[in-house]
């Protein structure tokens, strides 16, 4: 086969807020090749990426991602790997070419499932997925009575696990912060495990973010997700040598499997979290989840979008044993949870199943997209590069 056609659809609710959500909108990739049609997810800013695959060529390593994607051959998983590195040599300069790749790797890894009637994670070379345990995803309450009602309501739900992030935690004292982690585990009960997110706030600060370990082992938190930006090593790993045993997690912001390989050798990390909606797709999650097992640390997926996300975001570490816990948003928007027929529930024990229908198993809801897509038109020198496809 060869690949005919990539089709970018750009949707996002009425009032995007400027809050740490992800599921306000989203850029939905579709490939198109020989009979069959795949579809993925990009995590970036939806213009910013459509640019990318568009774009007029600025030198010979700052070429539109197009150029590595239009026309090739697409038969075999070794297909989409030698794409995947096509796009990052001739798309060397552009940097939003990362995003943009990742959503349409995860389209042809789910075209390519539909061809053979295989899930992904078979095509990657696993013989079965395991169940993950969900942690619930969620955004910290803007006080500590309303972390405590979203706590409890999860533990309710039937969650072995639960994060929260974001939101007000460390914008204000260390006291502050204390009072919304007691409330999360108050509301969790002590058998829940929990896990907490800082969103990069204190830049590479370590004194700030020093100041908040006594608080999170003193409610048994099972990690520190994000206290720096992601290339802050240095102070990525003078933290984890003093917050033990409050492991640190991170990796998430990397947009290449390098990246995410510095968090693991440099950084000190226990859990590497990727999101194949940026870091390179599925292809680029899979090495590093392979990585990950051969120096001991602990995959988690990353996501915090659509039901398809999530599928993608399970594929690259579904048959490894080892890596038990699975990013399951619980605030996501109306628009990002109606985009797929199917939806990725969690079973009677608190685990996700991954799905096992062939490519990421998952159906789009067109009136789900023709209700919130947002035209696009891009022209340069009055000629049309990119239009809005039905």
């Amino acid at each position: 086969m060869k690949i005919e056609s990539v089709d970018f659809f750009y949707l996002a609710i009425p009032d995007v807020k400027p809050i740490g959500d992800g599921s306000q909108d989203a850029l939905l990739v579709r490939v198109r090749a020989g009979d069959y049609e795949g579809w993925g997810e990009c995590e970036a800013a939806p213009l910013v990426s459509i640019a990318s695959f568009i774009c007029p060529m600025s030198h010979s390593a700052c070429r539109p991602v197009k150029d590595g994607v239009l026309g090739q051959t697409l038969d075999t998983p070794q297909d989409i790997r030698r794409i995947n590195a096509l796009v990052r040599r001739l798309s060397f300069d552009l940097l939003q070419a990362d995003h943009t790749l990742s959503g349409i790797d995860c389209a042809l890894w789910d075209l390519l499932g539909k061809r053979y009637g295989e899930p992904v994670y078979k095509l990657l070379g696993y013989d079965r997925a395991y169940r993950k345990v969900a942690y619930a995803s969620q955004l910290f309450g803007d006080t500590p009575d309303l972390t405590y009602e979203k706590a409890l309501s999860v533990s309710n739900a039937g969650f072995r696990a639960a994060k929260f992030g974001w939101g007000p935690y460390g914008e204000g004292s260390v006291e502050d912060d204390a009072a919304h982690v007691l409330a999360a585990r108050s509301g969790l009960g002590p058998d829940i495990q929990l896990l907490v997110d800082a969103g990069t706030i204190w830049g590479d600060d370590v004194e700030a973010a020093l100041a908040r370990i006594p608080a999170l082992r003193q409610q048994g938190a099972v990690w520190l997700e994000e206290p720096f930006a992601t290339g802050a090593l240095n102070a990525y790993s003078t933290l984890a040598r003093e917050a033990g045993p409050v492991a640190l997690a991170g990796g998430e912001g990397a947009h290449t499997p390098d990246q995410a390989k510095h968090m693991i050798d440099y950084g000190g990390i226990g859990f590497v979290q990727i999101d194949a909606g940026r870091i390179g797709g599925i292809t680029s999650a899979y090495e590093v989840a392979q990585y990950a097992v051969q120096r001991g640390i602990t995959y988690v997926n990353h996501t915090f979008t659509t039901p398809l996300a999530l599928s993608a975001s399970l594929q690259p570490y579904a048959g490894i044993e080892s890596s038990r816990l699975c990013e399951y948003p619980v605030e996501s928007s109306e628009m990002a949870r109606a985009l797929t027929y199917e939806q990725i529930r969690i079973d009677g024990n608190g685990c996700v199943i991954v799905p096992d229908r062939p490519g990421l198993g998952m159906s789009l809801n067109l009136d789900t997209i023709r209700r919130y897509e947002q035209k696009v038109e891009i022209i340069v020198n009055g000629l049309t590069l990119f239009s809005s496809t039905e």
